[in-house]
């Protein structure tokens, strides 16, 4: 039988300990108020005044008649009892935490689906003493209004042999003339049936009942029509307009619950030939700039060719345009290429980048909890779960023996669905921190390491491009008073701020996808009011990863300017919380322009770079002041040049802007940061002689050598400390919904 997972203390705790209702707690509006006001009595932040309004219109909250049943739904009522206080009474004495006793989970009470009008009062996450069962691994929950195939979508993984490049770049200039719907015939025809504009409930298999025929049928073996699918996890293609022999115009779904994020492409189709060249048109594409307009190419998998020679997703397409397709407001943009398919009769998939879906995730997990190894130093457990009632996962990865002492690492990802990539820097990321790596093992002695790796799984399921079934970007719903709409940002705000009244928080990092710029960089946090000292070490990191992945990340890229529209965000939230290096890492759709690749990325790039952040976090928490010091120095001469003085010269930057240091980055600045680099020396694959450092022998851990050891640091360096950052402590009431970890 496995080993039993070690459980961070920071993320379990007692039934009996739960309330609600408490400090900071919102009540819902629906009660008699003034505008901005909670029904609580309690004002709003002007923002999250405004969000609650637009929800209120868009039905997320009842009207005066139902609101204190939607009031006590949500947060509880004012004498701290929940509403499935009955529920959680039941484990009360038997789950209480003392020491020496290892209580008994109580059974798993099933979610049900969503009812009504009110759609997050039914929500799973009001329940924070339900125990989970992640391993049960229920298929993912749809909204009612979606058809689902039932046939399993599943790929091969490949690498090519060999990179593969950009495509020449087409301008603008030679945009084509593309036929429309009126000169063609609709061959494919899949539109949500949307019952009103809100989410309203979910289920497994999405929409009850037969499934329609959203595809024209062929007349005969000698029609060429093209067979269109859209209907599967992930997948998003609206309709399909055939204006010519082998040519065709296709249009995306947008967001569901929205109008718009028409961007994230992935659709199936058959009855293929082998000798003509098709041509594929995107006329509604959202974005007025794309990285297809610099060589990205779209990707290609053939069913026959991973059955009978094991090739999986590549690039495909030439003569890629990407230009202005319509003079409305908002304007839509135009992607076409052209492409001959490899086989007659066969079944192809398009797609934007390499699909990762919920299910991917799902499979991973459970080989994770089926090695004995792996799952030794993992737990698995229910951070929350979505809209849907899809369980958003939470994993803690530390070694065994105790937690004392240990700074903590949060790492998420994919909390816009279409940014796929970032679930492949997450996935390697996991496996080689998982891994018997020495490094890997280091980190899981020195660290704990809490890690959501699919933070919007509702959005991934359906093919949205951005947001969640709240129809909001969720990653501009940190802070807001808003669980029940934004469940994942609540919970997982919550859950730092557990984890940072109990230790420090070394890094925060959000994996994200972007599509107008090429290579991988970061957005960090620069505010401008801090000493040079700490403006500095807000670069250090992504100087220190710009080194260990020359050929793929790109300091020159890098923002540290704070801007109001970010205020929202993930990366910004975790640093106001507490986290002094809190960064979005943005994964390029395309590939790397450095160190003369100019190619895509594959897979095995993009799994790359989770080992490579591993690799950086060791060398930024090394003890041994030399790469720091080397770090510091660089920046700071960066920055010197940035505005226009002479390293060494005396000039000062500390006073200027974020934005202001951010526009004057030319290409004279980029060159100096090229020709000045200087490697980072390795670290010592020997290991030092051991002695075990106070308390590590009480808490059975194994010695640490010195030259392993992160000694506590000062107060300015490297990590500001928490508590003389004046951060309160959260009570067990405001953190995570708290779940018994899985024996894996």
């Amino acid at each position: 039988m496995p080993a039993q997972p070690w459980h961070c203390h920071c993320c379990s705790g007692s039934p009996g300990a739960i309330r609600h209702g408490a400090r900071g707690a919102r009540r819902c509006p629906g009660k008699a108020g003034a505008p901005g006001r909670s029904g609580g009595g309690q004002f709003l932040k002007p923002y999250d005044s405004f969000i609650r309004t637009h929800l209120r219109f868009y039905g997320y909250f009842r009207d005066e008649k139902t609101s204190k049943e939607e009031t006590a739904m949500f947060l509880g009522e004012r004498s701290g009892q929940h509403p499935r206080a009955s529920t959680m009474a039941n484990t009360s004495p038997g789950w209480q935490r003392s020491p020496g006793h290892k209580p008994n989970p109580p059974k798993v009470v099933e979610q049900t689906p969503h009812q009504g009008r009110l759609a997050p009062s039914r929500r799973p996450w009001k329940s924070p003493g339900e125990p989970q069962a992640p391993f049960s691994l229920p298929p993912p929950r749809w909204p009612v209004e979606c058809e689902v195939i039932q046939e399993t979508i599943e790929h091969i993984e490949w690498v090519p042999p060999k990179p593969e490049p950009f495509c020449p770049p087409m301008g603008p200039e030679q945009a084509l003339y593309t036929l429309g719907e009126e000169q063609g015939t609709v061959v494919y025809h899949s539109s949500p049936a949307l019952q009103g504009s809100c989410f309203i409930r979910a289920r497994v298999g999405g929409a009850p009942g037969p499934l329609s025929s959203p595809a024209a049928p062929l007349e005969g073996p000698q029609d060429t029509t093209l067979l269109f699918e859209s209907r599967f996890e992930s997948g998003n293609l609206q309709k399909a307009i055939k204006v010519g022999p082998y040519e065709y115009v296709l249009m995306l779904r947008p967001d569901l619950y929205t109008a718009k994020h028409t961007q994230w492409f992935y659709f199936r189709v058959q009855n293929t030939r082998r000798e003509p060249l098709y041509r594929f048109t995107i006329a509604n594409m959202a974005k007025p700039k794309s990285l297809y307009g610099q060589g990205l190419r779209p990707l290609l998998y053939s069913q026959r060719d991973a059955q009978s020679r094991g090739i999986g997703w590549r690039r495909v397409g030439t003569d890629v345009r990407y230009y202005r397709g319509s003079a409305g407001e908002p304007p839509l943009f135009r992607l076409s290429w052209t492409v001959r398919f490899p086989h007659d009769g066969d079944t192809c998939f398009f797609a934007t980048c390499y699909p990762y879906t919920y299910s991917d995730l799902q499979r991973y997990l459970r080989a994770l909890a089926a090695d004995p190894a792996r799952s030794r130093c993992c737990a698995v457990q229910a951070l929350c779960r979505s809209l849907a009632g899809n369980t958003v996962y939470l994993l803690t990865i530390t070694s065994p023996g105790g937690a004392a002492g240990k700074r903590a690492v949060v790492v998420s990802a994919r909390a816009h669905p279409g940014e796929s990539g970032g679930s492949w820097a997450m996935r390697g990321f996991l496996d080689f921190l998982l891994s018997a790596h020495p490094d890997a093992r280091l980190l899981r002695r020195l660290f704990i390491f809490k890690v959501v790796p699919m933070l919007n799984p509702d959005g991934v399921v359906v093919g949205n491009s951005r947001c969640s079934l709240a129809g909001r970007d969720p990653n501009r719903a940190y802070g807001m008073a808003l669980p029940g709409s934004f469940p994942v940002a609540w919970h997982l705000r919550a859950m730092v701020q557990r984890v940072l009244a109990e230790r420090e928080v070394v890094l925060y990092c959000d994996f994200h996808g972007h599509s107008r710029k090429n290579n991988v960089f970061m957005y960090g946090c620069d505010a401008g009011r801090d000493g040079t000292g700490t403006r500095l070490r807000q670069r250090v990191f992504p100087l220190m990863l710009s080194k260990n992945a020359p050929n793929k990340f790109s300091f020159s890229s890098c923002k540290f300017q704070v801007q109001k529209s970010k205020e929202r965000t993930g990366r910004v939230c975790m640093w106001r919380l507490g986290v002094s290096h809190s960064y979005t890492l943005e994964v390029a759709f395309s590939g790397s322009t450095l160190g003369g690749r100019n190619s895509h990325f594959s897979t095995e790039d993009l799994e790359s770079l989770g080992r490579l952040l591993c690799d950086t976090l060791l060398d930024f928490c090394d003890p041994a002041p030399a790469k720091l010091q080397q770090c510091l120095v660089e920046a700071d001469a960066l920055l010197q040049r940035q505005m226009g003085h002479e390293p060494g010269s005396g000039g000062s930057w500390s006073d200027v802007s974020p934005s202001e240091l951010e526009s004057r980055l030319g290409p004279a600045g980029i060159q100096f940061f090229l020709v000045s680099r200087v490697e980072v020396s390795e670290r010592s694959p020997e290991p030092a002689p051991v002695s075990p450092f106070p308390g590590q022998l009480e808490q059975g851990m194994a010695p640490v050598s010195s030259q392993e050891r992160c000694p506590e640091p000062p107060l300015e360096w490297p990590f500001p400390g928490h508590l003389e950052q004046g951060m309160a402590a959260v009570p067990p009431w405001e953190g995570i919904s708290w779940t018994a970890a899985q024996v894996l």
